[in-house]
């Protein structure tokens, strides 16, 4: 499986459950570890843990194996390790506290209403 198909079917499972402010970062320059991390923010904690039962459900549907998934107790922040692409889904407190795009060399996304038709933020895939 190319990690450019499991990226469009884990952005495609976020849209479909309507996550917010979606980054594409692609990480390869700095870990051995994984390709591309994607982050995606929720409005609630039951939201958070839809968004990574709709990603689960598109990688299974692909033949991409899972890795883990953590933090659907609390839903402020579940990870989603599908191997060569993480996705984080975050509470927008929880998000921009870690602000994990300045971490992994990305920028913060900026609101929809400030760059309307643009696409994500972040690496291309």
């Amino acid at each position: 499986m190319h990690v450019e198909d499991l990226v469009r079917a884990a952005i495609a499972a976020l849209e479909d459950v309507k996550a917010r402010d979606i980054v594409v970062l692609d990480v390869r320059k700095m870990t051995s570890l994984f390709d591309i991390v994607i982050v995606a923010s929720a409005e609630s904690g039951r939201q958070t843990r839809a968004l990574s039962h709709h990603v689960l459900e598109r990688a299974k549907e692909l033949g991409a194996s899972i890795t883990g998934v953590e933090g659907e107790e609390s839903g402020e922040w579940v990870l989603v390790d599908l191997g060569d692409v993480v996705v984080h889904i975050m509470q927008p407190a929880i998000r921009d506290y870690y602000n994990l795009e300045e971490l992994w060399g990305g920028k913060r996304p900026v609101p929809r209403h400030l760059h309307a038709g643009a696409g994500y933020a972040g690496a291309s895939v």
